[in-house]
């Protein structure tokens, strides 16, 4: 269903977007290794953002996920065939809601838990310069990426992907996988310190929110059509079994049709079945089974 925002805003919805996201990638490579200084003003600091270094909050973007090499080149090339197959499925303007929540999600709570800790333990221009440099080291888009990959895994979960070519997996392993590295990664902070543990658990969180929202919308979604499909299905049952029941035709006859009007008595070779479609219990023969108006 399409909404009313959609329907106004969705032909500014950037086609594409995953080609765009690598190519971004791209760019914040050649920028990493040709001008490292250069680089240091890209990425995300809070401390830099609230002293008037505000283009952080979308150069970050394209700062690297992890070092270059074939396995990174590789997991890049795989994003992008995830993107896509989402950004088909979705359509444009969905998937770039999905990644740009990610991505405020993501600013809005580094700043939150920047805020925090500097308020809470009153720190001054030195100790709030480490502190943003610190979450600053801890954003970047390796969540953008994991959220695309979780947003998958819960679309396709019976797909298979082939681990190190060679071994077919349900994409769903691979979720589950993901969900357990994001606990591990929880854990070992808290390993440093609560302080720490906190402001880590808070960062993945904000992070990967879109899927959380994802995630529960669409578990909301298709609980509320199965819970439908079963109490219809119930009733279209019942009202088949009393039917079956009772004997409502003329020389007890248990089978009529509602548009001939023939019964089993006229030929016992006739078959009948009951419409889903129609209201009540209303039985038909094989000629008019399929040919019937809907009533």
């Amino acid at each position: 269903m399409t909404s009313k925002f959609e329907r106004k805003w969705g032909k500014y919805a950037i086609n594409n977007l995953p080609l765009y996201l690598i190519i971004g990638y791209v760019i914040g490579y050649v920028i990493f290794y040709a001008n490292p200084i250069l680089y240091s003003y890209l990425t995300f600091n809070p401390y830099a953002i609230c002293h008037g270094q505000v283009w952080r909050v979308l150069t970050w973007i394209i700062t690297i996920p992890e070092s270059l090499g074939i396995f990174t080149i590789i997991m890049l090339f795989l994003y992008y065939s995830l993107g896509k197959s989402l950004e088909r499925t979705w359509g444009a303007y969905k998937f770039n809601k999905y990644i740009g929540a990610g991505i405020l999600f993501t600013v809005v709570g580094s700043m939150i838990v920047y805020l925090v800790l500097c308020l809470a333990y009153n720190v001054g221009i030195m100790e709030a310069s480490k502190i943003g440099a610190t979450i600053g080291t801890r954003v970047s888009t390796y969540y953008i990426n994991m959220s695309i990959f979780l947003a998958f895994a819960a679309t396709y979960p019976e797909m298979q992907l082939m681990l190190y070519f060679i071994i077919p997996v349900k994409v769903k392993w691979f979720g589950y996988i993901y969900g357990a590295f994001i606990l591990i990664d929880i854990i070992a902070a808290f390993g440093y310190s609560v302080v720490n543990g906190v402001t880590v658990a808070a960062l993945i969180i904000s992070s990967l929110l879109n899927f959380l929202i994802y995630f529960i919308s669409t578990k909301k979604q298709l609980g509320s059509i199965n819970i439908k499909q079963k109490v219809k299905k119930t009733k279209y049952k019942q009202s088949v079994e009393k039917a079956q029941k009772q004997n409502f035709y003329e020389g007890g006859a248990r089978h009529k049709c509602y548009v001939c009007g023939r019964t089993e008595l006229d030929n016992p070779n006739l078959t009948f079945r009951y419409c889903s479609k129609c209201s009540g219990s209303k039985e038909y023969c094989e000629d008019h089974l399929f040919t019937h108006q809907h009533s």
